[in-house]
């Protein structure tokens, strides 16, 4: 009996998730649902599945909806993690464009909406050519309704200070964070002066030994006296530099200009990190 309810909540949240044309009156499905796991993502996205794949993406359900001679192509997009499902939207949003408070965060433009909300991320896109954005505005706001979880956005926003930061600038980089693999992936905001970081590791011992590894790798360092082995430095490429660990996390500012102390900005960053 146990195994039983289990299985019917886990039908019942899955069918939450899932697009209905249901969401626009007069509205009707064309076509078969379609479903996309990671090994499957190219056969529907071609060349653009990477850019899918690199933020941990994990399935896919995707429905078009018709109204005459209208179409509305509907996909979620389940993802690891709620970052993941920010970083996907913030990689994917027009940045000439205001956002909008649809589930976590979200943007309507004339032929598309999408947001994210929980590890969920949603684009639906019109065919037609005329301005949709009031349909798909609607659109938007019943679908995010049938999607589980809360639309709080991903707590480590609000680690980075607001001095200075310039507006919808952070995004998640899924690999290679400043250009270094050591630097795997974590969140970058631009600042009217340099860019800030913050990079979760596993363990306070490995992100300790990445900020080692990367001291190492710039060279020419002096201590920053911030959190565990930070330190500081003029980099040809990275501009003034301040690298540190905080318990479990790699954080620091990069590219700031001569004149800006980065290691007075970095202990911005520290102030607001979580308390071991």
């Amino acid at each position: 009996m146990k195994l039983l309810l289990l299985s019917l909540l886990a039908a019942s949240m899955a069918t939450a998730q899932a697009p209905s044309c249901e969401i626009a009156p007069g509205w009707k499905q064309e076509g078969p649902a379609r479903t996309f796991v990671p090994g499957t993502l190219f056969e529907y996205m071609n060349g653009n599945a990477e850019g899918y794949l690199i933020y941990q993406f994990v399935r896919l359900n995707g429905i078009t909806c018709k109204s005459g001679e209208n179409e509305v192509v509907v996909d979620v997009f389940e993802m690891a993690t709620p970052e993941s499902a920010y970083g996907i939207f913030a990689a994917n949003r027009d940045a000439r464009q205001p956002i909008e408070k649809i589930g976590m965060i979200g943007q309507v433009v004339p032929q598309r909406a999408v947001f994210a909300k929980e590890k969920y991320y949603v684009e639906l896109a019109a065919s037609s050519a005329s301005d949709q954005s009031a349909l798909l505005r609607s659109m938007a706001a019943e679908m995010e309704k049938r999607i589980e979880g809360g639309t709080e956005l991903p707590p480590v926003l609000s680690w980075f200070p607001a001095e200075g930061l310039v507006a919808d600038s952070i995004r998640l980089v899924p690999q290679s964070l400043l250009g270094f693999r050591i630097l795997r992936r974590g969140f970058l905001a631009q600042y009217d002066s340099g860019k800030a970081f913050i990079i979760a590791e596993d363990s306070p011992e490995q992100a300790a030994a990445v900020v080692a590894k990367f001291r190492e790798r710039i060279g020419n360092t002096q201590p920053a006296g911030i959190g565990d082995g930070g330190f500081k430095a003029d980099d040809k490429y990275l501009g003034g530099l301040c690298v540190f660990s905080q318990d479990r996390y790699v954080a620091g500012f990069a590219n700031m200009p001569a004149g800006k102390d980065p290691a007075r900005a970095a202990a911005a960053i520290a102030a607001r990190l979580p308390k071991p």
